[in-house]
């Protein structure tokens, strides 16, 4: 059968994508790199430098830092989120290091806001780096020990917050530890210090090449975190989680992972006019690296695309380990 031509629309929505510059014209999503929040690692001068599971990213000893940093600010990134790589004879069953004023990360914080004041510095709360075992928190009969982690978290922030840090990130997913951060925080004199809460962090297969540069999966072994961290099953869970954590004090909140959890993104952003960020973790840039390296994916379209899923989906900040490629070509 002929379909004659007065038959079709008049109104032709591909008009408006002929053209490059109608295309960037008419779009409804931009990603620019205010944006942008980029996680870096942070390592004693006798740990090794190269992440093999994460191509082209680096654990940075402290006299590196500041110039890696410098560069991200330059080119107009405004805050990175920083992890500490701790040698394995600084960690112990109640990761006591996280609490030391002179940890790795206390150093790292003040040596940054000396030389990059304006630079915006996150620092993750969460005992994983510090303990011999590998979990967030205190174990107790082989579980994490919830109140008992709380208060430890809670003295872990003031600890950041008085080495100069700007946001607190609790990544624990212990309950109740945000009204506790912010209470100990604002007793301390740090009320200005900000919380962005992990209230949506899933227990993820997508993790294994961050717990394999900070050291925490040896030490975690064929445990797992599904007794605090969320179940991907759930959904609506993650709205009661970031309920829980505004009513507690929280400034912003995250979603942990990216892509498979972009419809949870969505779902808070649509519950909370709140600033809504969200991770794409190790394991989802460390895929595109992979499979751009068989040649089976563009990996600057892909990654550039998977972006602007997540500010279509709702996202204030990104963290990406592809902070600084992004921003260059942005800035391009």
């Amino acid at each position: 059968m002929i379909v004659s031509v007065g038959s079709f629309p008049q109104s032709r929505l591909r008009r408006n994508r002929q053209e490059a510059w109608c295309r960037d014209l008419v779009a409804e999503t931009h990603l620019s790199v205010n944006d942008l929040i980029w996680p870096v690692f942070i390592r004693e001068e006798v740990m090794a430098r190269d992440i093999e599971a994460m191509p082209d990213v680096f654990r940075y000893s402290l006299d590196e830092v500041v110039p890696i940093c410098q560069k991200a600010y330059e080119l107009g990134i405004k805050a990175v989120a920083l992890f500490p790589c701790v040698s394995s004879d600084l960690k112990s069953e109640d990761g006591r290091e996280a609490l030391n004023p002179q940890n790795l990360m206390c150093r790292a914080v003040r040596l940054l806001k000396r030389a990059i004041p304006d630079l915006g510095l996150i620092g993750d709360v969460a005992l994983d780096p510090y303990t011999s075992h590998g979990h967030d928190g205190l174990l107790k009969e082989g579980d994490v020990d919830n109140d008992a982690t709380v208060a430890v978290l809670a003295e872990m922030a003031v600890t950041l917050a008085q080495a100069g840090i700007d946001i607190v990130a609790p990544s624990d997913m212990m309950d109740g530890r945000v009204g506790a951060i912010r209470q100990a925080l604002d007793e301390a004199g740090s009320q200005k210090t900000r919380i962005l809460a992990y209230s949506a962090k899933y227990a993820s297969a997508f993790y294994g090449p961050f717990r394999s540069a900070l050291g925490s999966s040896t030490c975690l072994g064929k445990a797992n975190k599904k007794t605090y961290h969320m179940n991907p099953a759930n959904g609506r869970e993650a709205l009661r989680e970031g309920a829980q954590d505004l009513l507690e004090g929280a400034d912003m909140l995250m979603v942990k992972p990216g892509l498979p959890y972009l419809d949870i993104l969505y779902r808070l952003h649509e519950a909370f006019a709140v600033p809504l960020f969200v991770y794409q973790v190790s394991g989802e840039y460390s895929m595109l690296k992979a499979a751009a390296a068989r040649g089976w994916i563009e990996y600057e379209q892909a990654l550039m695309e998977s972006l602007m899923s997540f500010k279509r989906a709702g996202a204030t900040g990104i963290i990406t380990y592809a902070a600084l490629e992004v921003a260059e070509r942005l800035r391009g």
